[in-house]
């Protein structure tokens, strides 16, 4: 596919035919990551990792606000094969102080603080 580069102020640019754009899903404002091979440009599109997709779901849930939250749906009790069994909801597995998993036994312990016994 043959596309013309044009000035775009002390750049230049060119202009992807909408064929192109829509076969790898670019809009106005997409990145693209443009890499010299060979002599040769080469344009791909970025894909995201499910991390930075999770982190636009969560920043868009913040945008909306709590009100646009749907309800919790109660499907009852687990049946079957759904219960997870696993170090996580064993306890065994717990998130550590940078929020990186860590063995709850590798934990320091924390001794409640005594109750005053006159009070």
């Amino acid at each position: 596919m043959k596309v013309k580069v044009a000035k775009w102020g002390n750049s230049l640019g060119i202009r992807l035919p909408s064929a192109a754009a829509d076969s790898v899903g670019a809009t106005a404002g997409s990145e693209l990551d443009l890499t010299i091979e060979n002599g040769e440009l080469r344009l791909r599109s970025i894909r995201k990792t499910s991390a930075q997709l999770l982190e636009e779901m969560l920043d868009e849930m913040e945008r909306l606000g709590p009100e646009q939250q749907s309800e919790t749906v109660d499907w009852g009790p687990d049946r079957g094969s759904e219960i997870i069994d696993d170090d996580y909801s064993r306890g065994i597995l717990v998130e550590g102080p940078d929020g990186a998993p860590v063995r709850a036994d590798s934990l320091p312990t924390r001794h409640p603080k005594k109750r005053d016994e006159t009070s």
